[in-house]
C-alpha cells in the first residue's frame, strides 16, 4: 500500500515537471514584454516629464480659473495628468464638497492605474522563483535513481534541467523586482505630486469662488444704494 502511494506521488510530482517548464517560459517572456514597457516609459514618459512642483504651485497660486488651465496645459506633467486635473478645473461652478470628492476620485483612479501595472511585476517576483525551485526539484529525483543505476547521461540530462528551471526562475523573478521597485518609486512621487497639485487647484477655485461673491454682493449693494438714492430724490 505505501509503495503504490509513493508511486502515484512520484507520478504525480514527475508529471508536474512539463507544465513547470512551460510556466516558466511564459514568465520569462511576461519578463521580456514587461521589461520593454519598462525601458519605453523611462525612455519616453519619464523624458518628457519636466515639471517642478514648487514652481507649478507658486505658478498657480492666485491665478484665475482660465489662468490655470492655461498653465497646467504648458507644464511639463504628463498628458494623461494634465488631462486628469482640467477635469478638476473645468467644474468650478460646483460645490465645495463635491469638487473635493472628484478630486479624490482622479486622485484613486490614478493611483488604482499604478498599482495595476505594478501588480504584474509583483506577481511574476514571488512566483517565478517558486517554479524554478519545482524544476530543480523534479528532475532529481530521476537523477538520483540514474546515480544509483551508474547512468551518467540521465544523471547529466536532469541535472542540466535543474540548473537551466533554477536559472530562469531566478532571473526572471529578479528583473521583475527590479522593475517593480523602481516603478514604486515613481508612482509614489507621482501620486504626491497629485495630491499637491489638486489641492492648490481646489485652494485656488474657492479663492475665485469668493472673489466672484464678494463682486456679486458688492454689485448688489450698489444697486440696491442707488434704488434708495432714486426713492429718496422721488
Amino acid at each position: 500500500m505505501s509503495t503504490a502511494l509513493i508511486d502515484t506521488l512520484r507520478l504525480v510530482a514527475q508529471s508536474l515537471q512539463i507544465p513547470t517548464v512551460i510556466i516558466l517560459l511564459g514568465l520569462i517572456l511576461l519578463t521580456i514584454v514587461m521589461l520593454g514597457s519598462f525601458i519605453a516609459e523611462a525612455l519616453g514618459e519619464r523624458r518628457v516629464l519636466k515639471v517642478s512642483i514648487p514652481e507649478l504651485v507658486d505658478a498657480l497660486h492666485g491665478k484665475s480659473i482660465s489662468d490655470v488651465e492655461k498653465i497646467i496645459n504648458d507644464s511639463g506633467l504628463l498628458p494623461r495628468q494634465k488631462k486628469a486635473y482640467q477635469e478638476v478645473v473645468k467644474r468650478t461652478a460646483l460645490p465645495d464638497d463635491l469638487r473635493e470628492a472628484l478630486a479624490r476620485q482622479i486622485a484613486a483612479d490614478e493611483e488604482y492605474r499604478y498599482r495595476r501595472t505594478i501588480k504584474i511585476t509583483d506577481l511574476v517576483a514571488r512566483i517565478a522563483p517558486m517554479f524554478g525551485l519545482m524544476g530543480t526539484l523534479i528532475p532529481l529525483g530521476p537523477g538520483l535513481i540514474a546515480l544509483g543505476q551508474g547512468d551518467t547521461k540521465t544523471l547529466s540530462d536532469s541535472l542540466m534541467i535543474a540548473f537551466d528551471t533554477t536559472i530562469a526562475g531566478l532571473v526572471s523573478g529578479a528583473v521583475s523586482y527590479f522593475i517593480s521597485g523602481v516603478r514604486k518609486g515613481w508612482y509614489e512621487q507621482y501620486m504626491s505630486w497629485s495630491q499637491t497639485i489638486l489641492e492648490t487647484i481646489l485652494t485656488v477655485q474657492q479663492a475665485e469662488r469668493k472673489k466672484i461673491y464678494k463682486q456679486l454682493q458688492q454689485k448688489k449693494a450698489e444697486q440696491e444704494k442707488a434704488l434708495a438714492a432714486k426713492e429718496e430724490v422721488k
